[in-house]
């Protein structure tokens, strides 16, 4: 039977996760058995760049986690290898990048994300995978920006011939 030291280590684990869970905005749960080393030190890196909090956890730990946060939904993957990336600002980032770094490790089968969580919300693989297409929030916005460009240019254009339509009937 396990200490109560040891018990007491686990529990203080549990609930600094369930309020590391409690507090992010969104998270993809992986399966990272077979990546090299050189791989998990460049996607760490990107996703450290991002601000993103990726971690591997024990899958017992996560499980009582994921309950204590109210995310009961998700612990069916909570087997084999697992890797968490939360992140506490941008909803989809943590599966774009991770999503990205699937699709460019996919025809060697090593790995594979899991399920995810925005909010409340819970993805299973594939939506994460769809989730990962979104593009970021500062693209969206240049979208944006791009698609208002357009009808107000051609809008000073008219207002400006207008003007000088009637400068010129004025003269």
């Amino acid at each position: 039977m396990a200490s109560e030291k040891v018990l007491a280590a686990k529990k203080e684990k549990v609930d600094k996760l369930t309020e590391l869970l409690k507090n992010s905005a969104a998270g993809v749960l992986v399966d990272y058995k077979g990546i090299t080393v050189e791989e998990d030190t460049k996607l760490r890196k990107e996703l450290r760049e991002a601000g993103i909090t990726y971690f591997v956890e024990k899958n017992s730990i996560l499980r009582f986690a994921f309950k204590n946060a109210g995310l009961d939904d998700i612990t069916g993957v909570l087997e084999g290898t697992t890797a968490l990336a939360i992140s506490n600002d941008d909803q989809t980032a943590p599966a774009r990048i991770l999503g990205k770094f699937a699709e460019s490790v996919k025809e060697r089968e090593i790995f594979a994300l899991k399920a995810g969580y925005i909010g409340d919300e819970i993805y299973d693989a594939a939506g994460v995978q769809a989730l990962s297409k979104i593009p970021s929030r500062e693209t969206l916005l240049a979208q944006l920006v791009g698609s208002l460009q357009g009808p107000i240019q051609k809008l000073a254009a008219t207002l400006q011939a207008v003007a000088d339509k009637k400068e010129g009937e004025a003269a």
